[in-house]
């Protein structure tokens, strides 16, 4: 019982410190929830926790609290930059060619495999996963599941379960929001911990904010990237892709650009369907009017090709941004849950992403590519009791290491033909161990497809990093610390031959290592 006294303060019940210790060490020894929160196609600099110019323009306050009050890893990054192939290495620990999802247009992901969720059900765990699945099959080792039907729609959008398909009206980053508390507050018993993983669809193109963040960044300015209009001068991969925003984006689907003043037809749009085409007639007449003085004002006069290529930037990143305020609004909203139910405590709250993505950097979208912006994976991590606050991971993580670390958090068996590593080590203490990781497998194997970004694999080091379109037999090689955008390919240069002679040993090394087979390397 409190008690109030005439100067206003509060006198507190005492507490042993005992209890308090006892309390904490309840938390530390009891097997942890964790809530994996992935979206798709966000970028590093989208996060204002990275202090990338993009994230203080538009910052992401909920996203960066979990950072704040756990770890931000400075260094993570994906196996095969793109979609089902980075949920499948997730899933499994595996790189790519061992899990056999290469591409995303495979046969569909082999659910019969062993898998995260089917490891931590069969040790005791709860699992579910609601968004998007996109890995073609069905969803196994789940108690629950409710996916998006393939990329989903951002407006209305067909959610499929065990038992049908059926679509539901509301904004997607909502819903997914929505159904995702339901499920915390109907779990069939709440004495079991729990594996969730919530999977936005935003921020995947075609970038449609909700309707309350239409006119978010309308007046704001994005600073454009020192490499936007990047001739790809002794990068032959770079020259020959097709994901240009001033060249390639589709003015209709991707820039909600129309043919004239006033107009409310849509330049070129390959697939209605999935986007005006979701709307109800009153949500669609809502979006053509909010961006119809923009348009106006785009049709009001003639424009250079450069004026054209950086107005084009700034429409990009203002619904990419306005989108990423969804998610960022999300994530508020389940940490909010957390502390408001009391499951804060005992649960480890992830986000990350897919994989990175290009916000005008080499004059691109997308990604696909082994340079970093794609590369990288942004990530935050919070654990109360192990993961002290303002952590920062500076070690070489990987996607095929989620798996493990989870497992070994839970204190569970990590099976011994997962290729990844757990890095709980790392962001307990914040500090390498001495025989930690000093270099990353890439492989990327998508083409012919979309964007024509060559197949390739490579190794990073810390400062170095060598790749290899093979079928066209052209290697690159950087220096990030002194090219960090990867402008100058060093590979053949005078000087370069002892670190381009190291990285081919590491290189050819780690591929023995993950038993790369080498018809896949040609």
């Amino acid at each position: 019982m409190t008690s109030k006294l005439s100067l206003g303060l509060v006198v507190l019940p005492f507490v042993p410190s005992s209890i308090v210790q006892g309390q904490e060490q309840e938390v530390r020894n009891e097997r942890p929830n964790i809530i994996f929160i992935m979206s798709d196609d966000h970028a590093r600099q989208a996060m204002s926790i990275y202090g990338h110019p993009i994230g203080k323009v538009a910052p992401t306050p909920n996203i960066d609290r979990i950072g704040h009050e756990g770890a931000v890893f400075q260094n993570n990054y994906c196996c095969n930059s793109i979609s089902g192939p980075s949920r499948a290495a997730i899933l499994t620990g595996k790189h790519s060619h061992k899990n056999g999802f290469m591409k995303n247009w495979a046969k569909g992901f082999d659910g019969t495999q062993q898998t995260l969720p089917k490891i931590l059900q069969a040790n005791g765990y709860e699992t579910a996963v609601i968004g998007k699945w996109h890995l073609i099959s069905k969803p196994t080792g789940f108690d629950h599941w409710m996916i998006l039907d393939d990329q989903g729609e951002y407006c209305n959008p067909h959610f499929i379960t065990e038992n049908d398909t059926t679509r539901h009206l509301g904004y997607v980053t909502d819903l997914i929001t929505k159904y995702t508390e339901e499920w915390l507050d109907g779990r069939k018993d709440k004495n079991k911990p729990f594996f969730l993983m919530m999977h936005h669809k935003a921020v995947h193109r075609n970038w449609v904010p909700a309707e309350r963040h239409y006119h978010l960044y309308e007046h704001t300015t994005f600073p454009l990237p020192d490499n936007y209009f990047d001739v790809y001068e002794g990068r032959y991969a770079a020259q020959m892709q097709k994901m240009n925003i001033y060249c390639d984006m589709y003015e209709g689907h991707d820039l909600k650009m129309v043919t004239g003043m006033d107009s409310d037809s849509l330049l070129f749009d390959p697939w209605p369907h999935a986007f005006l085409g979701t709307m109800e007639p009153d949500e669609r007449r809502r979006f053509l009017d909010a961006y119809r003085d923009r348009n106006n004002e785009f049709h009001s006069r003639k424009r250079s090709f450069k004026e054209i290529a950086e107005w084009k930037y700034q429409r990009y990143l203002q619904d990419y941004m306005g989108v990423v305020a969804s998610v960022d609004e999300s994530v508020g909203e389940i940490l909010d849950y957390l502390k408001r139910t009391g499951l804060d405590k005992n649960t480890i709250v992830v986000y990350t992403t897919d994989q990175g993505f290009y916000l005008g950097e080499h004059g691109w979208f997308d990604k696909r590519f082994m340079y970093e912006e794609s590369f990288g994976m942004p990530m935050v991590m919070r654990w109360p009791g192990h993961i002290k606050p303002e952590t920062q991971v500076t070690g070489l993580t990987q996607n095929i290491d989620f798996a493990p670390t989870f497992l070994d958090m839970c204190g569970i068996e990590v099976p011994r033909d997962m290729q990844g590593v757990s890095f709980r080590e790392l962001v307990e203490t914040g500090k390498k161990p001495r025989d930690w990781r000093k270099s990353l497998y890439y492989h990327y194997y998508e083409f012919p497809g979309f964007h024509s970004v060559r197949a390739h694999y490579g190794v990073k080091m810390e400062r170095y990093k060598l790749m290899h379109f093979y079928v066209e037999d052209k290697w690159e090689l950087y220096d990030l610390k002194t090219d960090p955008t990867e402008m100058h390919n060093l590979y053949g240069k005078q000087g370069m031959e002892k670190v381009t002679a190291e990285l081919m040993a590491e290189l050819a090394r780690l591929q023995k290592q993950y038993e790369v087979p080498q018809n896949l390397c040609k």
